[in-house]
């Protein structure tokens, strides 16, 4: 008993048993389940976007790609919080979940601003933006994208100071919760607020609020399609804001806390702070890897094509079992013999 406590008091965050391991294995089996499942209704519609060489459909297809290749890592995470926040599959499975997940959500985020640019330059230059909207153009976006954000976590995987991300000091096995943090590590932070979530954040407002100046002055769309747009554009800004706002707040105040601080060893005020935070950084961290779940629903909202698709999905589904039961109907009314 004393050794565990001496072993304990040299900790900076001590993570034991709590509820809230419950609470994120909840939140990420529910976001598996039902991101499986919304990506994988909207795949097939979307493919046909892409085929009929809808520009929206490519970006829509690569933001579903990035969530499958996430998704397939989730029961690696609903594993550890259900050990506890024990890890227990080794340093390199650790840093491959990781680096699935932090990719995921930044290619998520810079793919949702291509979008929110591809559809500013729609509505705002229709004739301009023709010759440019070629589906050669985003597809080069969507490969600018996924290498850059793909190149950067793998440099950062490579880098020395940020490559451990298994944390096995004091019989710990933990993935991505090292404390107290390393000054590359809080410039990594702090870049990644900067770059990865403020940025692309300020440029879908301006791109919104230029589809909503645009679309408000325009005579010949009626008040419905006008409210639409307005949806919409509030819609993707509003569930941007709450898969990605909450964890990277919380990101940029420890970073700014952790260079503030003149005492990071145990028991000093920033591992207090650390410890006391660590339970809504954790929840808001989950609370990302809902946009898996969300952006199908955003493949919906944006793109008619894909809703039109969607619908004949559906249309033919019912037609199929509306045939299937009228066929069963009338096998049943057939002499058994027939049937043989």
């Amino acid at each position: 008993m004393n050794a565990t406590a001496n072993t304990n008091s040299t900790m900076c965050v001590i993570i034991e048993k709590s509820p809230i391991s419950d609470v994120l294995m909840s939140v990420y089996i529910l976001a598996f389940i039902f991101g499986l499942i919304f990506n994988v209704l909207t795949l097939g519609p979307i493919w046909q976007q892409v085929r009929r060489q809808n520009i929206l459909g490519i970006f829509l297809l690569n933001l579903s790609l990035s969530d499958m290749l996430f998704l397939f890592t989730m029961p690696l995470w609903i594993n550890y919080y259900r050990q506890d926040h024990n890890w227990q599959l080794g340093v390199t499975s650790c840093s491959i979940a990781g680096f699935f997940y932090y990719s995921n959500m930044y290619i998520s985020i810079f793919l949702l601003c291509c979008i929110s640019v591809d559809r500013c330059l729609v509505v705002t230059y229709p004739l301009r933006s023709k010759t440019h909207r070629t589906s050669t153009y985003a597809w080069a976006q969507c490969i600018i994208v996924y290498l850059v954000v793909v190149v950067l976590h793998i440099m950062v995987l490579l880098y020395d100071n940020l490559k451990d991300a298994h944390d096995d000091k004091y019989s710990n096995d933990r993935c991505y919760e090292t404390y107290p943090l390393q000054k590359p590590v809080a410039l990594y932070n702090l870049i990644r607020v900067g770059i990865g979530f403020l940025l692309p954040l300020l440029v879908m407002a301006v791109s919104y609020w230029r589809v909503l100046a645009t679309v408000g002055q325009s005579p010949g769309l009626s008040a419905q399609a006008k409210r639409k747009v307005r949806l919409l554009s509030f819609g993707v800004i509003g569930i941007f804001s709450v898969c990605f706002a909450p964890y990277h707040i919380l990101l940029l105040i420890r970073s700014l806390v952790f260079y503030h601080s003149d005492n990071i060893d145990p028991g000093g005020s920033y591992c207090k702070f650390e410890q006391a935070m660590h339970f809504f950084f954790s929840c808001m961290l989950a609370l990302s890897s809902l946009n898996c779940v969300v952006d199908p629903v955003l493949y919906v909202l944006v793109s008619n094509g894909v809703q039109e698709e969607v619908k004949l999905c559906w249309k033919r589904h019912r037609r199929t079992q509306t045939e299937d039961c009228a066929l069963t109907s009338y096998n049943r009314g057939k002499p058994t013999s027939n049937l043989i």
